[in-house]
């Protein structure tokens, strides 16, 4: 019998490898697996390299993993926010790596990865310092960059509800790169605030099918510190 519900945090992300790639999900703070990054600091894997949108907001989740220095390297698209001074302050210190990557171009870098895509062209970047040493090329009369897939190790994500298959439904903006890291991942755990019966969720609303999803976590809804959910609900 498929099951793919883990009871605790630490039992679903104990194969995570120093030198790991990670996928975290995450529009700021919508979607972002807190849980998932606290379990993460606490089982102390090492020299990784991170994958988000942003570089972390004030002090938690992922401004606690780079604090904690167990980040290598991170590749982003936004890393300079008015609370991004965890980043700001090991980044001018050296202490941190950044690949900074246009947020089309990390969504679809993460895409083809998942959809066996070897490489693309893309416009976005062509003449900036961001295409320094890409292979460029005209095409139809426009200038296109290669860019190459990004994989991760692991993918860590958050949706709304689960079923034990590892099917998964998203909550308005908090889907944001979701599924997008769970079919570039060989190893997706996903933490959800609903586990449902196999049946009860509407295939035709499940974006993330479980055969890309490898653990689920059940977690409660709580309170964030910048949108979501204001209160328990």
């Amino acid at each position: 019998m498929i099951n793919k519900i883990t009871d605790t945090v630490a039992q679903a992300l104990s194969g995570i490898q120093d030198g790991a790639t990670v996928l975290i999900g995450g529009f700021g703070t919508s979607g972002n697996p807190v849980e998932l990054i606290d379990g993460l600091i606490a089982h102390g894997a090492r020299d990784l390299t991170i994958v988000n949108n942003n570089a972390g907001n004030g002090e938690s989740g992922l401004a606690a993993l780079l604090k904690s220095g167990q980040v290598r390297k991170i590749i982003c698209s936004f890393p300079r926010q008015v609370d991004s001074w965890v980043f700001d302050e090991l980044y001018r210190s050296g202490k941190i790596e950044l690949e900074l990557v246009p947020q089309g171009n990390l969504a679809e870098r993460m895409r083809a990865a998942g959809a066996g895509i070897g490489a693309f062209f893309c416009p976005t970047a062509y003449g900036t310092e961001l295409a320094e040493g890409k292979e460029t090329r005209e095409i139809n009369g426009k200038h296109y960059v290669l860019e190459y897939p990004i994989y991760g190790d692991v993918a860590l994500i958050k949706a709304e509800q689960g079923d034990r298959w590892g099917n998964l439904t998203y909550r308005k903006s908090a889907r944001n790169f979701g599924p997008v890291m769970a079919t570039a991942a060989k190893f997706t755990v996903a933490t959800v605030h609903e586990v449902v019966e196999l049946g009860q969720l509407d295939p035709e609303a499940i974006v993330t099918p479980g055969i890309y999803v490898s653990k689920v976590v059940p977690i409660e809804r709580v309170a964030t510190q910048a949108g979501g959910f204001k209160k328990s609900a």
